[in-house]
This record gives structure tokens, C-alpha cells and sequence, in this order.
């Protein structure tokens, strides 16, 4: 690891803890990205537009970056049709978890919410259960 990333991850971090807080003291809503996103599904809500353009800065954040000279790089090693089908298992998981990630691990638990951290704590363990199994018994 380099001084750069280090520098970079914490720019990252804070950008991230100030877009949510902003939301949250403007909008009166934490910045769960499938709670955003499910939002704009019918029917339709008024408070719609402001769920549009968040995700609209999501998408552009990639292009963006690389205009400003920066290298994305992106090595998959799956087929359209596997990230299709991992797409719709993470859908389903937020569903099932009332939240994804960002709700509950950045605004969920800078709330200290009880049922955030422990269902970061149950992505987090999950998560390094599967990379253990991927990569030392398959």
C-alpha cells in the first residue's frame, strides 16, 4: 500500500460521510443506495427528482474520473450472464435485509443503530466467509 492510496481512500471516506450527512440534514433520508433507487420505481413519489439525480452523480462518478486522466481498471472474470444473476441475488439480499451496505454500514451505524450494525457485521462475516471458501476450498 502507498501513500497515495491512503490519501485517496481517506478523501473517498469523507466525501462519502459528507454527501450522506448532507442528505440526511436536507432531505431528511439516509443514503441507502437501494432505498434511493427503489424510490424511483412506480408509483411515483414527488420526492422522486432528488432520488433521480443522486443516482444520476453515481453513474457519472466513473466517467468523470477518467476524464480527469485516471485509469479505471476492471478485470471481471465472470460473464454477463453470472453478473446478471449476482445483480439479482444482491437485490433480493437488500430486500431481505431491509438495506444494503451503504444504509446500513455508513448512515446505519453513524446512528448507532442497533439492527445497522448487526446487519453490517452479518455482510461483513458473510462476505469473508465466502472469499475463504472461493479462494482456499474450491
Amino acid at each position: 500500500m502507498n501513500y497515495l492510496t491512503i490519501l485517496s481512500a481517506l478523501a473517498g471516506g469523507a466525501m462519502i460521510g459528507l454527501s450522506a450527512a448532507l442528505l440526511l440534514f436536507t432531505h431528511k433520508h439516509t443514503a441507502g443506495i437501494s432505498g434511493i433507487a427503489a424510490g424511483l420505481l412506480p408509483p411515483w413519489r414527488e420526492a422522486s427528482v432528488w432520488r433521480g439525480w443522486f443516482l444520476a452523480g453515481l453513474l457519472a462518478s466513473a466517467p468523470l474520473y477518467r476524464l480527469s486522466g485516471a485509469d479505471i481498471a476492471l478485470d471481471l472474470d465472470a460473464g454477463p450472464g453470472l453478473l446478471a444473476i449476482a445483480g439479482l441475488l444482491v437485490g433480493y439480499g437488500t430486500r431481505l435485509g431491509g438495506g444494503c451496505t451503504s444504509g446500513h454500514g455508513v448512515c446505519g451505524i453513524a446512528r448507532l443503530s442497533i439492527r445497522s450494525i448487526v446487519a453490517t457485521l452479518t455482510f461483513m462475516l458473510t462476505a469473508g466467509i465466502t472469499v475463504f471458501i472461493v479462494r482456499h476450498l474450491l
